[in-house]
């Protein structure tokens, strides 16, 4: 939560940059009359709403997860076919995800709402059908306050801001739990074959960033890049963090000479963690304080 004490010189500044970045989210979303609402979405398309939508599909995990910290679940009438969290959308009708939206069964949901990702394939044939499409993609803490922004004007609830405040408050005792000796750690984070990584540009760089942690990957490659494997050889991080479906990572040439292999400082996330961690979400903060505990030395496994 915000101080109520007379913010000092500093504090000053976090409020200003924070009240900034709130009133450029809430300006993509403008009201027009009544309960109508415009917004540019991702793609840089205007969507304009009558009213606040009452049956909404969303394709996107992380979007599904902040309608319902917006308390709205119970508009959510399908969602793809990997929303799993919070449970109350776990009973609802799958329809696809980014590559294979099952557009009939979308269309029989009779949604006022789409919520997907920009590359998602589905968007035209939606379109064309005459749903309402919004194409939000956060890949970083500035993208996810504005998504919370926009979804939050979208759907009337009001709650937006005060969301935000607890990922953030969150996020603030997520980055005091690492100790100062422990801080400055270089570390590689894999989030797919290929290998693909998370920058430090990306949401989990910023995340790791804010726990004090290094990232062995610049940001100016993208958020997300495909990597050489050389490239993290030659990085030689000293902790390595996986999503649990990566592949092992000795059997990758040059590999086991990199610190992180060589000391046994490799976390290897469970499916449900991993979905903590690489959604950027309202649980943004239980991915920072899981990535803090394998930083101080626990839930690591040797591949």
């Amino acid at each position: 939560m915000l101080d109520r004490r007379p913010p000092a010189p500093a504090q000053g500044r976090r409020l200003t940059r924070w009240c900034g970045g709130l009133l450029l989210a809430m300006a993509s979303a403008l009201p027009i009359a009544g309960h109508a609402v415009q917004v540019v979405d991702d793609r840089g398309t205007r969507i304009e709403l009558t009213t606040p939508p009452q049956r909404i599909v969303s394709l996107l995990p992380s979007l599904t997860e902040t309608v319902c910290a917006l308390g709205a679940c119970d508009r959510l009438v399908a969602v793809d076919d990997f929303s799993n969290w919070p449970q109350a959308v776990q009973a609802l009708p799958r329809v696809g995800g980014l590559e294979d939206a099952r557009i009939e069964a979308i269309v029989a949901q009779r949604p006022d709402l789409v919520l997907l990702a920009g590359s998602a394939r589905a968007i035209g044939r939606l379109e064309r059908l005459g749903l309402k499409v919004v194409a939000l993609e956060p890949r970083t803490l500035a993208d996810m306050q504005r998504v919370v922004g926009q979804l939050d004007a979208l759907l009337g609830t009001g709650r937006g801001p005060a969301l935000w405040r607890e990922i953030e408050a969150a996020l603030g005792d997520a980055s005091r739990a690492l100790p100062a000796a422990q801080r400055g750690q270089r570390v590689y984070v894999e989030v797919g074959s290929g290998p693909y990584a998370a920058s430090a540009s990306s949401f989990l760089g910023e995340l790791l960033a804010r726990i004090g942690a290094v990232n062995v990957v610049p940001g100016a490659l993208g958020p997300f890049p495909r990597l050489n494997p050389e490239f993290v050889v030659r990085a030689d991080p000293q902790v390595i963090m996986l999503a649990d479906r990566v592949s092992e990572l000795a059997s990758r040439p040059g590999w086991p000479a990199i610190s992180a292999l060589r000391t046994g400082r490799v976390c290897r996330f469970t499916p449900q963690q991993s979905d903590v961690i690489v959604r950027p979400g309202p649980r943004l903060a239980e991915g920072a304080a899981l990535m803090a505990e394998c930083l101080r030395g626990r839930g690591r496994d040797v591949p």
